[in-house]
């Protein structure tokens, strides 16, 4: 027995009469924000270069598949189990890649991610560039993707003169994409920097004196 075919039996278990009280309670709903989180922890595992830590996380993020794939085989008019989330993965990576799988030309990451804005646009029915950019991602992440669309669509879009704090955040977004860096993560290294230094002032004793 693999694994992962012990996992889908443990989890099978977990979800039935006999299981788990707190397993058969979760829905999709309830379980979304823990995919969010797990999602988040594993990059910060991956940004502090901590490979058990990494490997732990991903299998809490695993956990959330095959959790949400186990609740989904028991809806009543529309079920489907980790077999046909699987076999949609395996057709999609194919489709995404046909300098791969088919005789499509690409000879850079630059050609491929244009070959892939062609497929979308013939195969999924979006009216614009920036449809399917999730409005929940945080606030940096999502600036980067509008922004990259963009860019890609070679759109000339005026961006905010305003001198409120969005507009500067979103014109330092910007000026952080024409360098090459990740907005998220570099403020992410920034917050957990600050962090650091406020627990050693912590440690130390240090407080602001009242005015």
């Amino acid at each position: 027995m693999s694994e992962l075919t012990r996992l889908l039996e443990v989890m099978d278990t977990l979800r039935s009469d006999g299981g788990c009280p707190w397993d058969r309670e979760q829905t999709h709903a309830s379980l979304a924000p823990y995919a969010i989180e797990e999602a988040f922890e594993l990059a910060e595992s991956v940004e502090a270069g901590d490979r058990e830590e990494m490997r732990s996380e991903l299998g809490d993020l695993l956990l959330q598949v095959v959790f949400h794939a186990r609740i989904a085989q028991e809806h009543p008019d529309d079920p489907f189990d980790i077999e046909d989330v699987a076999r949609g993965l395996v057709d999609k990576l194919i489709v995404r890649h046909p300098h791969v799988f088919a005789d499509v030309e690409a000879d850079d990451a630059d050609q491929v991610i244009a070959n892939w804005q062609e497929i979308k646009s013939q195969t999924m029915n979006r009216e614009s560039v920036m449809d399917g950019v999730p409005v929940a991602l945080p606030a940096l992440q999502r600036a980067q993707k509008i922004l990259s669309r963009a860019e890609r669509s070679e759109l000339d879009v005026p961006m905010p003169q305003g001198s409120d704090v969005g507009s500067r955040l979103l014109a330092l977004v910007a000026e952080a994409a024409e360098q090459g860096i990740d907005a998220e993560a570099a403020l992410r290294d920034a917050v957990r920097a600050y962090e650091t230094t406020a627990r050693e002032t912590e440690r130390a004793g240090a407080r602001r004196m009242e005015p």
